[in-house]
């Protein structure tokens, strides 16, 4: 058993130290994570400027680039063999919804089931890593479960799991949802630079729109730990043909 692990809050976040901790022996795990806090990267990768990968003291690689260079450079190169599974994470804080979109998290695992490699991207639903043991324990746990069922899948898959920050005894069971909505992003916040020029923050993101049973909102706030498969194709099948005969 071959695992790759990454994640986007930098390869000497809390949450990748505990992920590793919790599943270094469950077979030959090797971290190539960002050198810095990447967060909201989604897919990004860097083609512009040149890559390097250095090593901590821990054997921990870490990359001057997003997640998703980690992986695409791990897998096309730097690792020399093919992992049977990327793991992701654990991410200090949600990654529900439309936050899937721009998460540097799921960027990464996105990045290894592009690749053919199956994946999960872990998140806990607040920052802060409260009760980091308890969302590592669980994350162990489903690892444990697809090695022994879903690895030897012809197909890869992508899964987007979130962690409530509660104690391990009060961690509801897992419940397979679908990906709610949110408003749009609250407004942008502009400063004065010391300059005087105008500095431009991307405000926070919106409140929760559809969070309604069956969503990875609405189960996580009950307690559940979320699982949410992914899928790429962004192509609106539904509506090929009307676009078909009103463009052609």
């Amino acid at each position: 058993m071959n695992i790759l692990l990454c994640n986007d809050d930098g390869y000497q976040a809390p949450g990748l130290m505990a992920l590793f901790d919790a599943l270094k022996d469950l077979g030959h795990v090797e971290v190539v994570a960002p050198e810095h806090n990447n967060s909201a990267k989604s897919n990004a990768l860097t083609l512009h400027s040149p890559l390097y990968v250095h090593q901590a003291h821990n054997g921990f690689r870490y990359v001057n680039g997003t997640p998703a260079d980690c992986v695409h450079i791990a897998l096309t190169g730097l690792l020399g063999y093919r992992p049977d599974l990327v793991v992701s994470g654990i991410n200090n804080g949600a990654n529900m919804g439309d936050d899937t979109i721009y998460s540097g998290t799921v960027g990464a695992a996105m990045e290894g089931y592009l690749f053919e490699v199956p994946a999960i991207a872990f998140s806990q639903t607040e920052k802060g890593w409260h009760h980091l043991d308890a969302a590592a324990t669980k994350a162990r746990e489903l690892v444990q479960s697809l090695m022994q069922t879903h690895l030897k899948t012809p197909e890869p898959w992508l899964l987007n799991v979130n962690i409530p920050c509660l104690p391990l005894g009060q961690l509801k069971p897992m419940q397979v949802c679908r990906l709610g909505r949110r408003h749009a992003a609250e407004k942008v916040i502009t400063q004065a630079s010391p300059r005087g020029e105008t500095m431009y923050w991307i405000g926070g993101a919106g409140p929760a729109k559809d969070e309604g049973p069956g969503t990875d909102f609405y189960a996580s706030r009950h307690g559940h730990i979320t699982i949410t498969p992914l899928k790429v194709d962004l192509t609106d099948h539904g509506n090929l043909e009307g676009w078909s005969k009103a463009l052609t």
